[in-house]
């Protein structure tokens, strides 16, 4: 049983998964210099949380084999305003997997990218409270530990959950149940308005009144942008 007694004040919050900032790097064709500068400016001005966005190459023209190449060495994302492109890119890029995003509208183009910047933001972690019960009595455990006689007040306690013991002024224990009992039985779950033994081996710093939370970690489902290799038309007259 993986335990970690300490100290805390009972609140729970959300909490980032820690990771690298993610970085999307971009290949930029546009028709003119000016077109380049302000949609390089725009990017700049994104609010895109954590994701860093940056243009590695920015051209004017259409899309070349030139520019496949250096879209290798980034995020595999070419993202062209009023251009359109060379003999055999279209198949080259489906053939290296890289993405070519077209647009006719700069502030299509910025939504675009800041929707693909989204999906590469770390996530935050939510926990979700499956059960608790209160603490009526206390029993020797063995073993320098304790067993909990709970009574269940919602939801369930259930073998393999997560647990965290409250007490004043809060959380003082965290572990996992390994072990349940009603009278001499072994029971894997128990619910509202039932009474149960729950041991923690190690501790006894638990007195009766304390409350026994189950939770769970949830993540939020999110697709991560990946590219996809082809040509997507996305302006105005496109598909």
């Amino acid at each position: 049983m993986a335990a970690n007694p300490r100290s805390g004040d009972g609140k729970r919050t959300a909490r980032t998964v820690k990771e690298e900032k993610p970085i999307l790097s971009i290949v930029l064709k546009t028709d003119t210099v000016g077109t380049a500068e302000a949609v390089i400016s725009g990017l700049q001005a994104l609010h895109t949380g954590d994701v860093i966005v940056q243009v590695i190459h920015a051209k004017t023209g259409d899309v070349s084999k030139s520019d496949l190449l250096m879209a290798e060495t980034g995020s595999r994302l070419v993202v062209g305003f009023n251009v359109g492109l060379l003999p055999r890119i279209k198949e080259l890029a489906a053939e290296k997997g890289i993405e070519i995003r077209l647009h006719d509208v700069i502030y299509k183009l910025l939504d675009d990218i800041k929707e693909i910047a989204g999906t590469m933001v770390p996530y935050e972690e939510e926990e979700k409270i499956t059960g608790r019960a209160k603490v009526i009595a206390l029993f020797a455990g063995g073993h320098k530990g304790v067993i909990l006689g709970c009574e269940v007040l919602d939801g369930t306690l259930a073998l393999g959950k997560k647990f965290r013991l409250i007490s004043d002024p809060g959380t003082v224990y965290e572990g996992t149940i390994d072990s349940l009992h009603m009278e001499e039985r072994v029971i894997k779950e128990a619910t509202k308005g039932q009474q149960v033994g729950l041991k923690i081996p190690g501790f006894k710093r638990a007195k009766k009144g304390d409350l026994v939370e189950c939770f769970e970690t949830v993540s939020p489902r999110r697709r991560r942008w990946q590219p996809k290799g082809g040509v997507f038309d996305l302006g105005s007259g496109g598909n």
